[in-house]
């Protein structure tokens, strides 16, 4: 724990004791004065404390031991000496295995809760020994320590747990047996689904293994006669294809077994139970019925989607899954449903044949429904649609306004033009805004005397749209009239014509005009010239953009960095380095883009330190702009960016490492794997097809335990490439008995007529018996 961190809501006197604490650690009497503030009132403190006596290491060791097995009266330094223990920098294991020959149950099980923390492979033997312990208590620590402690080795530990058929031991085994995603975990919980008093944990543990096996167990209990073994296999079987998906990029193989394993029947009896279910039990169901692909569930489906977002979403997504079976249905349920059914439905169209109802549900009353429609009118191809979408143009939602253009836009009906001409000449500004940006979008060259007609319109906003899509039209007679408009009284038409120059071509009489600019007496119109020249590249004009960073316009000065961020040269790198410096956080954030844009090497150790900023939005400006390099500086920077302070940094540090190519960024990315606040979001990056990513994936693989293989083949999986799944057939090959044990079962959920090959062969023929085992065990299930 970090003694520079400060304390956050601490009191006055907290913090002079923090202080006293981080005195006290640095001097040679720290241990004695440190353990007696180990029952501290403020818990502020005593995490300051827990710390620093972790930070000690094996000096603490001793002392800390011994508290835990004699100072047994005051909970709270118990608690602060186990979580100091936790913490040790030093040998904390072989001490606390030494006092395994206490008589005290109580100082046992707290030695399998620091040990589990702990997380150390070498710990296992000693929690194997104490959760067969005559202690219910002490047996229950064990085995919740083995589970967090993790890797195939507990395993057999957890199925002997779970096999001894004594409740509490059986009980706390039944979840971290499932959690450990282990094959062998399947036959054992599979056991208990007949057992009254563990049927419904043993179902919810089988949807946590992430193992296709799983769903024939469970299929079992979808024709039960009791409602809630019925519904608790649901959940499970949902949370199983939820787990399966994410870990394997694909449900279907696990939909298959679950279809070969039960019948129409399973069907009817979700169906019955959905009446009665509370809300996550029916989107469980409706999961469930996606997956067995019934047509018979159509009826069930349709009317769940009125029921609560989650099990409407469920229900959709189900129909969805089932394809054409289900399209009659779909489109009477959307003509005649409410607002609720067609913004579930909605989204899921995707065949043509649903035109003339989503163009029903352009006139609903729901905006949402009204934007969906557009939505999925565009999805479709639907160009039959345009008039009635041009309709909509004049919808008192501007998001309406907003994707019925895009799909006008996306569509491309041969009368679009001649539509959105009729209706720039609109008694409502709205509606002429709305349709002048199509015209200006398609920029044909009959329709050109319409835009300029509109950059005269009497409505601002109006007239800034067609000066704007002036630019977009290739036509000697549309620049022209932006360079007359460039001198417009108005400040206002002189700054849109301005920005429209900089999407034209570079040619002299733009650069020209465009020059002046940059001494108007409005603000608005010198940050578009700057803007505009900086796009165009004009060299010529550097110096006196580069004059612009002391304009008292703030947006001016941030604009004169944009700009000088598109020349190279010299003069303008280096204005940029100054700016950099700026006591401006603005012009500083500007400066470091326009660095990263340069790419020039000597920038990187500038952004290197505006990485380690006091602003948290200044290091998320560095971290993007060092995007660009491809040097170790930048990796490192990533890499330590990821336990950044703020959230927002860190989030952005794991993007950025997970589209880095190159295999260190991803060896990178796999360290961070250890740490379970991050792992998610880690995998997630992992997955993420990027160069080099499979080399790094299989380079980490060749030494990994058996915890990080099972991460590194599922990520393998999930890229869904080729070339991934060639290395999961390598891995096959590994000396690592740990990466084939995981890449067994990685294969055998991807299911291919191959895998199974692989899988058969080293049944019979693979060095590890382990590897042997999990293999045939593979081929039963």
């Amino acid at each position: 724990m970090s003694a520079a961190r400060p304390a956050r809501n601490a009191s006055t006197a907290e913090l002079g004791r923090i202080d006293h604490v981080r005195d006290v650690a640095s001097s040679e009497a720290a241990l004695g004065e440190l353990l007696r503030m180990r029952t501290d009132p403020s818990w502020t403190v005593r995490r300051e404390v827990i710390g620093a006596l972790g930070a000690l290491g094996d000096v603490a060791v001793g002392p800390l031991v011994e508290s835990l097995n004699e100072e047994r009266d005051d909970e709270t330094r118990i608690a602060a000496t186990a979580d100091a223990l936790v913490a040790s920098t030093g040998d904390a294991d072989r001490g606390l295995t030494a006092l395994m020959g206490s008589d005290n149950p109580a100082v046992l099980a707290d030695i399998a809760q620091i040990l589990g923390r702990r997380r150390n492979g070498s710990s296992v033997l000693a929690l194997a020994e104490l959760s067969r312990h005559a202690d219910d208590n002490v047996a229950t620590a064990a085995i919740e320590a083995l589970g967090r402690v993790g890797g195939r080795a507990v395993v057999g530990l957890l199925i002997e747990a779970v096999e001894s058929r004594q409740f509490f031991r059986t009980f706390s085994a039944i979840d971290v047996l499932g959690r450990s995603g282990d094959p062998r975990a399947i036959a054992p919980l599979a056991a208990l689904l007949h057992n009254a008093y563990y049927c419904f944990e043993a179902a919810r543990a089988l949807g946590r293994t992430n193992q296709r096996a799983a769903a024939k167990p469970l299929a079992r209990l979808l024709t039960s006669p009791t409602d809630a073994s019925v519904r608790v296999a649901a959940l499970a079987l949902s949370e199983l294809h939820q787990h399966y998906r994410e870990q394997f990029g694909t449900a279907l193989p696990m939909e298959e077994v679950l279809r070969k394993s039960t019948s129409e029947s399973a069907a009817r009896r979700l169906s019955q139970c959905m009446n009665g279910s509370d809300p996550a039990e029916q989107a469980a169901i409706c999961v469930v019925l996606g997956a067995l692909q019934f047509g018979a569930a159509v009826p069930v489906l349709l009317r769940a989607l009125d029921g609560a977002p989650p099990v409407a979403k469920a229900a959709a997504e189900a129909l969805k899954s089932m394809g054409t079976d289900s399209d009659i249905h779909l489109l009477e349920a959307v003509r005649h449903g409410g607002a609720a059914q067609r913004q579930a439905l909605l989204p899921i169209f995707l065949r043509s044949t649903g035109t003339e109802v989503a163009i029903c549900c352009l006139g609903d009353a729901d905006p949402l429904v009204r934007r969906l429609a557009c939505e999925a009118l565009a999805r479709m191809g639907s160009s039959a649609a345009t008039p009635a979408l041009f309709e909509l143009l004049s919808d008192a939602d501007f998001a309406v306004v907003q994707s019925a253009t895009s799909a006008i836009q996306t569509l491309g009906h041969p009368e679009t033009s001649a539509l959105a001409q009729s209706l720039a000449q609109s008694p409502l500004p709205e509606v002429r805004r709305a349709a002048l940006r199509i015209v200006a979008y398609l920029a044909r060259d009959e329709a050109l005397p319409t835009v300029i007609v509109a950059t005269r319109d009497s409505d601002q906003r109006v007239r800034d749209v067609a000066i704007q899509g002036l630019s977009l039209f290739e036509n000697a007679e549309a620049v022209n009239l932006l360079l007359a408009l460039a001198k417009d009284p108005s400040a206002q038409t002189r700054a849109t014509a301005l920005r429209a120059l900089g999407d034209c071509s570079s040619d002299s009489r733009v650069v020209d005009c465009l020059r002046p600019g940059l001494v108007d007496n409005d603000p608005w119109v010198r940050y578009y010239a700057c803007q505009s020249l900086g796009k165009l590249k004009a060299e010529h004009a550097i110096e006196s953009i580069e004059a612009l960073m002391a304009d008292p316009a703030g947006q001016v000065r941030v604009a004169a960095i944009e700009a000088l961020s598109h020349f190279p040269g010299d003069v303008a790198f280096a204005a940029l380095c100054r700016a950099a410096e700026s006591p401006d956080p603005d012009l500083r954030r500007a400066a470091l883009i326009g660095l990263g844009m340069a790419g020039r090497t000597e920038s990187q150790p500038i952004l290197v330190a505006a990485a380690a900023s006091e602003e948290a939005a200044t290091r998320l400006v560095a971290l993007s702009a060092l995007d660009r390099f491809a040097s170790e500086d930048a990796l490192v920077t990533f890499t330590r960016a990821v336990d950044d302070a703020d959230e927002n940094v860190r989030t952005a540090a794991l993007g950025l490492l997970g589209a880095r190519p190159g295999a260190e960024a991803t060896r990178t990315l796999v360290g961070f794997l250890n740490d379970p606040t991050l792992r998610e979001r880690v995998l997630h990056a992992l997955s993420s097809p990027c160069e080099q990513r499979v080399v790094g994936l299989l380079s980490m693989l060749q030494d990994a335990n058996d915890e990080l293989a099972v991460h590194l083949t599922n990520a393998l999986a999930r890229l869904s490439q080729p070339e991934a799944t060639a290395a999961l057939f390598d891995a096959m090959a590994f000396p690592n008995a740990a990466a084939r044990r995981a890449a067994a079962t990685t294969l055998a959920a991807v299911g291919s007529r191959d895998a199974f090959s692989v899988l058969q062969r080293c049944s019979l023929q693979d060095s590890d018996p382990d590897v042997r085992r999990i293999c045939s065990l593979l081929l039963t299930q």
